[in-house]
């Protein structure tokens, strides 16, 4: 356990904070400065950060995507390291920039740029080794891994490490947590009929489990989930790690 007055250690840390989190959870991008802080890091966020460029990206308009992440690589110049409450975006950073600005200008920039970009449960686990922070919630609960967390980032463990160690809380496996809730950005709109069914098959597994909280690191599965939950009007509470980690301290 580290006590709320004693820092760890000192490092400075800059926040990307992914469009669809700043506009629809603001929330948990103050939770996961919290969780930072009481970790002992000192954490800056630049004002003028907007998207990654993945929904570009994704939706096939490559040249479109380039502006916007050449301004994503001019938004966080320097050494610090870039922590990211999304798995889907860390992940397109690490992985896709290098694919649109091979053989530029800016091919050795962008080599650097992805080793310090990292997801946060990751830099929690990995860079600052700390999986305690103090936190208590009281309840049963299941973890969902994302897509962009396991395959993109190679992250498992890390997430249930750290809630392992919340006091109160019951992490309980569902069935297939591995498989994919449906989301996938425009698939969610392409191809609503099967994202639906994915979706509905991911929460009815975790109703199986009996637990209250469904938790992630990607927060637009959990909109997704949420979508489905609300529709049916099922008490099951849809919680990024971050705001788990935040809570009753």
């Amino acid at each position: 356990f580290i006590p709320a007055k004693i820092k760890i250690r000192t490092l400075n840390v800059q926040l990307f904070i992914p469009c669809f989190v700043d506009q629809l959870y603001p929330d948990t991008a103050f939770n996961m400065i919290k969780v930072l802080e009481k970790a002992g890091c000192t954490v800056s966020y630049n004002p003028r950060q907007t998207c990654c460029g993945q929904a570009a990206f994704n939706a096939g308009y490559w040249e479109e995507a380039k502006e916007v992440c050449q301004k994503f690589i001019a938004d966080f110049k320097g050494d610090e390291p870039i922590v990211v409450p999304s798995a889907s975006c860390g992940g397109f950073v690490k992985n896709y920039y290098a694919k649109l600005f091979d053989n530029s200008s800016l091919h050795h920039e962008v080599q650097e740029l992805k080793q310090r970009v990292v997801e946060f449960s990751s830099f929690l686990c990995q860079d600052l080794r700390v999986t305690n922070f103090g936190a208590r919630l009281n309840g049963k609960a299941t973890y969902h891994d994302s897509c962009a967390a396991l395959r993109e980032c190679a992250i498992k463990e890390e997430p249930r490490q750290l809630l392992k160690q919340v006091q109160g809380l019951e992490l309980l496996e569902m069935n297939d947590t591995e498989t994919c809730c449906g989301f996938g950005g425009t698939f969610a709109v392409k191809f609503e009929s099967i994202s639906m069914a994915m979706g509905e098959q991911k929460v009815e597994h975790a109703l199986a489990t009996g637990a209250s909280y469904l938790i992630s690191t990607d927060l637009s599965c959990l909109m997704h989930l949420q979508g489905y939950i609300q529709q049916k009007n099922y008490s099951l509470k849809t919680m990024h790690l971050a705001d788990v980690l935040a809570s009753g301290w």
